[in-house]
């Protein structure tokens, strides 16, 4: 539904609080910059009035929206296929293959993720991003969720922004790890090289959690819980744990190929082209029905041949 009519009635508990601090609160479903940009654009009402986000009602006072979301016209429908694991009205649930780009952006205006979120459901160009709510890297597989109305993109921005969507990954790194453990360190632009992360003081805080999972001769498979989720996240921290997920060319380095490993499994590291990470499980609280769910996205083809490889030099 493109169009939205709101009608409230100021309560005595809320009177003299900002226009735009009253809404948010009395229509939790819509974000505070939502409603800041309709008053901005004269659809909010205050007793038939116009207001600032920052003037101050009183009680008694009725507060009318008539807002209609507008298409962004920017990016254009694109029919790519897509693996969608669920979809109901509120949300899509989809398994993003690796080499596939999230979002348009330098280099990148068509062929992404949003490219075909635009064909697979037009009414997706009223929401920011079309809808999307958290990336995965171009070369990172796996689970994520789209919102399709706005009230479900500000919940699930919500439930991110309070950590309580349960992200898990699968992933090899280098190294034979002993035991699990987590990692806590902030993460920032790298100084020297701006389009990396890094592990860096002034960073915003970043907290890893990982359990072993298979131990193979010199590389160890991970269960990995981000309790944040911050950008390039789980490759920054294992590198500077010294255990770079298998494959990362930005932060793993030049791959090292242990000179006692098997010809098989020689030649496919060669040829394994992207980092070993897959996002296999997401949970979180529908927008809708208020349910706790949870997916899993299925270890693709070119990972689970990785994991047989490695298991073949045991």
């Amino acid at each position: 539904m493109n169009r939205i009519h709101l009608v409230t009635e100021v309560t005595a508990e809320m009177a003299g609080q900002r226009l735009d601090q009253v809404l948010s609160k009395t229509f939790p479903e819509y974000s505070r910059e939502t409603f800041k940009q309709w008053i901005i654009d004269n659809v909010v009402l205050v007793d038939g009035k116009v207001l600032r986000p920052r003037d101050k009602v009183s009680a008694g006072q009725k507060i009318e929206i008539r807002a209609e979301l507008t298409k962004d016209s920017r990016f254009l429908p694109e029919s790519i296929d897509l693996d969608i694991i669920y979809e109901d009205e509120a949300i899509i649930v989809l398994n993003k293959p690796a080499g596939l780009v999230v979002h348009p952006g330098a280099g990148n205006q068509v062929g992404t993720l949003l490219n075909a979120l635009l064909h697979h459901d037009p009414n997706l160009a009223t929401l920011p991003r079309a809808g999307i709510v958290h990336r995965l890297d171009k070369n990172t597989s796996g689970i994520m969720v789209v919102a399709r109305t706005l009230p479900a993109h500000t919940s699930l921005i919500h439930q991110l922004l309070k950590r309580s969507v349960i992200r898990e990954y699968d992933t090899v790194v280098q190294g034979e790890l002993i035991s699990g453990g987590s990692i806590d360190e902030p993460i920032g632009r790298h100084h020297l090289q701006r389009t990396k992360m890094a592990v860096v003081a002034s960073g915003k805080p970043a907290i890893t959690h990982y359990r072993i999972k298979e131990r193979f001769i010199h590389f160890t498979r991970l269960s990995v819980k981000l309790e944040t989720g911050r950008t390039h996240q789980i490759r920054v921290h294992m590198a500077h744990c010294n255990h770079p997920v298998l494959g990362d060319p930005v932060y793993g380095g030049r791959l090292k190929i242990p000179a006692n490993c098997t010809a098989e499994i020689r030649e496919y590291l060669q040829h394994f082209r992207r980092q070993a990470l897959h996002a296999i499980r997401l949970t979180l609280i529908h927008p809708v029905s208020g349910k706790e769910l949870s997916w899993e996205a299925p270890i693709p083809d070119d990972y689970q041949r990785l994991l047989d490889v490695l298991r073949s030099g045991d």
